[in-house]
């Protein structure tokens, strides 16, 4: 008769504290209060005023003393230099000007755009109003020309279409990488004129 083996698992618990040692060094945002951990610090009172160099808990209890933190703003300084202030509306305020860095940025994006050396007339119009588009709304465009087979053989033909592209969107664009051949595609970039 066939018996199954049963194997039974029983979790072990143990009473002792378990200790989690974290190897990540803290960022500076972290270095508050209890966290800072240098022995001595230089100590800026709230309204910006030198406290001079204290241990750290009587740093701590000066903080404490005026109801706010103590924030480390130069942990690479010797001594490290901490600030008294109030941690939650200083993160508060950094988010703050984070976003509106942000907002403020301007990132110009890259169309990318394709034509062949044997391009049709129609289809090199349509290429060409799209590119005008693009560069009308403030975006670079890059024109990529893919030389197969043969056709490597005959690049004048595609700097012939290159050259007429570029003088047909002239008025609004301005070269601003010159058609250059990178194994068999060559490539130019195109940028919106200034003023324009």
């Amino acid at each position: 008769m066939y018996k199954a083996r049963v194997r039974i698992c029983v979790p072990v618990f143990y009473h002792s504290e378990v200790k989690v040692i974290s190897h990540k060094k803290p960022q500076q945002d972290e270095l508050v209060n209890e966290v800072i951990r240098f022995k001595e610090v230089l100590v800026i009172g709230p309204n910006g005023e030198q406290l001079g160099i204290l241990m750290r808990r009587e740093a701590l209890e000066k903080a404490y003393e005026y109801g706010l933190d103590l924030y480390c703003v130069a942990p690479a300084a010797v001594p490290p230099v901490c600030k008294i202030l109030d941690f939650g509306k200083f993160r508060f305020e950094q988010q703050k000007k984070t976003r509106e860095a942000k907002k403020n940025q301007h990132v110009t994006e890259m169309k990318p755009m394709r034509l062949s050396p044997v391009i049709d007339t129609h289809d090199f119009e349509t290429k060409l109003r799209q590119a005008r588009t693009w560069i009308s709304e403030g975006m670079k465009v890059k024109v990529d020309m893919r030389f197969r087979g043969r056709l490597i053989t005959r690049l004048e033909v595609g700097q012939k279409v290159m050259r007429s592209f570029v003088e047909q969107i002239s008025d609004i664009a301005q070269v601003e990488r010159a058609p250059l051949l990178e194994g068999n595609t060559m490539s130019m970039v195109l940028a919106p004129k200034r003023g324009k």
